[in-house]
């Protein structure tokens, strides 16, 4: 950081240009656009959450970031917005005259997970995210996850071996089927719940009280490509990070991480998916359709996963559209909405 940097919209400013980032790129971490353009002007100053998302995401000094103003305090609720709240009433969740204090306490009888989302602030998450609907949404999953029946404790640790053989399944028509049976195989849970409004969340990887790891979606991005990644995504962190210090992590994934367990994730996702060697030798930034189609084959995967891939690498987001396979997780997963 540069030594006249001294206000902390000059050292976000600073970043943005080593970094070649818009105003726009600084909402997930900001908030919104008039919170982003005020916080850039020097109106007002960072909160302290705000300040904690700056410097693991981006990477910025928190020295930096202090500045002389006294900073706001982070607001926190207590309770789930109402539109949270109907939403888990509406899906069965809350009963009918249940109070949010009595669905949560019930909830944290079910995993230690619970006690320590409140705890601490997830790495990957909005900053507009509502952490009140975020505990709820992650109290529904383990009242979801209570009632599956997974045969028995899994006896050998996960490899990315059992990785691949998840990926391979994104090429049959019945892949949910097949999903869901591979995964209580492997001794894992597996609970498609929709986020809940203000939430923000892709997927999560939890304990089950029982010390069962839960691997928990969203479908928010209605898209094959986005699917199988996340899935993937979560995947690594129960081979890898979910223990008994690690109860819970929680994704959006369009939010940028510097944390080292985030970073693992990303990797050993896009490995599993399409080895790295295999990318390395057949992708390049002039593919067709048919070159996306028949790497696809190399890698056994969708070709809804080597087109995602391709736009995400080359930030070019016009291409493939019609290879994603948009609207076809929900019809899978969810056909009863």
């Amino acid at each position: 950081m540069p030594p006249m940097a001294t206000t902390a919209a000059d050292a976000i400013r600073f970043r943005m240009d080593q970094a070649g980032l818009k105003p726009r790129d600084l909402a997930p971490y900001l908030g919104s656009k008039s919170r982003v353009s005020e916080i850039l002007t020097g109106q007002r100053q960072p909160t302290v959450d705000q300040i904690r998302a700056l410097h693991q995401h981006l990477g910025i000094p928190i020295a930096s970031l202090i500045g002389p103003i006294r900073h706001e305090p982070p607001k926190r609720a207590s309770t789930g917005s109402q539109s949270a709240i109907e939403k888990l009433r509406s899906l069965g969740f809350l009963k009918p005259k249940e109070t949010w204090d009595a669905f949560l306490a019930r909830t944290t009888n079910l995993s230690p997970a619970m006690a320590m989302l409140r705890k601490t602030r997830t790495d990957r998450t909005n900053a507009k995210t509502d952490f009140a609907a975020l505990e709820g949404w992650c109290g529904a999953v383990l009242l979801k996850a209570e009632t599956a029946d997974i045969p028995s404790k899994r006896k050998k640790a996960l490899t990315g071996k059992d990785a691949r053989r998840l990926a391979a399944l994104s090429v049959h028509d019945d892949w949910p089927e097949r999903l869901k049976a591979e995964l209580a195989a492997l001794g894992i849970v597996f609970v498609v719940l929709e986020h809940l409004p203000g939430t923000f969340l892709d997927g999560a990887a939890i304990c089950r009280h029982d010390g069962t790891p839960i691997i928990a979606m969203t479908l928010r991005h209605d898209r094959l490509d986005n699917f199988w990644f996340t899935l993937l995504h979560e995947f690594a962190h129960v081979c890898c990070h979910l223990g008994p210090n690690v109860s819970v992590i929680l994704d959006d994934l369009e939010v940028s991480s510097s944390d080292q367990i985030e970073a693992e994730a990303d990797a050993f996702a896009r490995n599993a998916l399409i080895p790295d060697s295999l990318w390395a030798s057949h992708a390049s930034p002039e593919m067709s359709s048919e070159d996306i189609i028949e790497l696809a084959e190399h890698a056994k995967v969708h070709p809804a996963v080597v087109a995602g891939r391709w736009r995400f690498e080359h930030s070019d987001y016009r291409k493939f559209s019609r290879l994603l396979g948009r609207g076809e997780v929900r019809a899978s997963l969810l056909p009863e909405t």
